[in-house]
């Protein structure tokens, strides 16, 4: 198991009672210091242990399995973020087909995150899979069918784009500067095919790029495209929206449709990171696991369709009926996304 090293410390310590272990482990996480972290979740194992086994769970045969812990707790790091790495032994009473996983570690209740997720891979006597839990969905059994546990991961990632303000931001920059749907559907597609590359490079481990470039860069991003709608009013006013000479046919763009599409795609390989790393996926995972996360990115491909076709026709009939008000529009659209993308890029940077 991987948990967040500082949120495991205050919630084993808040629910045991354990004030020594919060005083240390705090302590150690202030200080950065990971071999003092370690020390102080082996010298509170019992009560570590404890909130972990109560809350996460693992049955056979409708009874209750018992965990052991193998070893002593490491200290890993992810998005420059310890992490507390348990080892667990279940023990079961008898040896069944079916298995069922319950998870409830750091509910809303206790008050210090909200929404918590636990992604599960597993491979228990033949089979194998994965799962995403969270409050709405606690458990998930071991037989339970494939669409079931993909369409959890759909949800899931639908959820992680309707809540990820910044890349809504970003969308929203692609469809204020897309003069026609054809840009906007390549431009989608281009972001879809580029982000889709590197998230499952990402997930295979075969790269990684710290948070601290990628989170800069996506702020950036929104920025920058925000930007080359505006920087195209400036230049051409009124006619920012007319067309160059292109050619014929469903995938011809004019000069500037091309440029818009490679800077589009360049970024979109930037996001894919961001999306690998809001899943914490820093290392080569089951291809199990991969298939599920290639589920939770349709499922932002959905979403983002979505929107697309709800913002870009309103958008098509305002410049089609007023011109100069879609010019406007579009333009107060854009200042508002690169300003919050400029504001992002310097509190990324700032580590603010």
């Amino acid at each position: 198991m991987e948990l967040e090293y500082d949120l495991l410390v205050v919630s084993a310590a808040d629910a045991g009672d354990d004030d020594p272990l919060f005083r240390a482990g705090t302590a150690a996480f202030e200080a950065g210091d990971t071999a003092a972290q370690a020390a102080a979740l082996k010298g509170h194992a019992s009560a570590v242990l404890g909130y972990v086994s109560d809350r996460f769970s693992v049955s056979s045969g409708g009874a209750a399995c018992r965990p052991t812990q193998v070893g002593d707790a490491t200290i890993g790091e992810r998005e420059g973020v310890p992490y507390a790495d348990l080892l667990l032994d279940w023990t079961c009473p008898e040896r069944v087909d079916e298995h069922v996983v319950r998870s409830g570690l750091f509910p809303d209740g206790e008050g210090y995150v909200k929404g918590t997720k636990t992604i599960v891979t597993y491979e228990i006597d033949g089979r194998s899979g994965s799962a995403a839990l969270d409050a709405a969905n606690p458990s998930f059994s071991t037989a339970q069918a494939w669409y079931e546990r993909f369409g959890e991961f759909f949800l899931l990632g639908a959820e992680h784009l309707l809540t990820g303000i910044d890349h809504i931001l970003f969308l929203l920059a692609l469809i204020a500067g897309s003069r026609r749907l054809r840009e906007i559907v390549l431009a989608a597609t281009s972001f879809t095919l580029a982000h889709s590359v590197t998230f499952m490079l990402a997930a295979l481990g075969l790269v990684e790029v710290p948070g601290v470039i990628v989170e800069p860069i996506i702020a950036l991003s929104i920025a920058a495209v925000a930007g080359w709608h505006l920087w195209g009013i400036w230049r051409r006013g009124e006619h920012a929206a007319d067309l160059e000479t292109a050619g014929r046919g469903h995938f011809s763009l004019d000069r500037a449709g091309w440029a818009r599409l490679g800077v589009v795609f360049c970024f979109g390989l930037v996001h894919g990171l961001g999306f690998a790393g809001a899943l914490g996926i820093d290392e080569a995972w089951s291809w199990t696991l991969l298939w599920s996360l290639l589920v939770f990115n349709v499922g932002i491909e959905v979403v983002q369709l979505t929107i697309i076709a709800v913002v870009f026709p309103l958008l098509f009939v305002l410049r089609r009926r007023a011109p100069k008000a879609g010019l406007w529009a579009t333009g107060a659209v854009s200042a508002a996304v690169s300003i919050m993308g400029l504001i992002w890029f310097v509190q990324r940077i700032s580590g603010s």
